[in-house]
């Protein structure tokens, strides 16, 4: 089953989202392995990520092995607080 997941990044901007994406997707044109949809922007008071992985299991994969990993270590101009997060479990996915 695909799993969603939403970060909410409050006072999160367009340069910390770019420099933050730069270091955790191979590239601006790939998604990371699992990941089947990407999305961004300014939303309220900060920045938004949706993201649609596989299942939860390649979600946490990605999370466990390179996400969590980059932040932690720091990222140059990147998002410098942990987000708010939302779990979702796709019902419905369409192209």
């Amino acid at each position: 089953m695909a799993f969603g997941i939403i970060h909410h990044f409050p006072g999160g901007t367009e340069e910390q989202y770019d420099a933050t994406i730069a270091a955790v997707h191979p590239s601006r044109d790939t998604l990371p392995e699992g990941q089947l949809f990407h999305a961004a922007g300014a939303s309220g008071d900060g920045w938004t990520i949706m993201a649609v992985h596989e299942s939860k299991a390649s979600w946490e994969s990605f999370r466990d092995s390179t996400l969590l990993p980059r932040m932690e270590a720091g990222i140059t101009g990147g998002f410098q607080n942990p987000p708010q997060q939302t779990e979702v479990d796709i019902y419905n996915l369409q192209p």
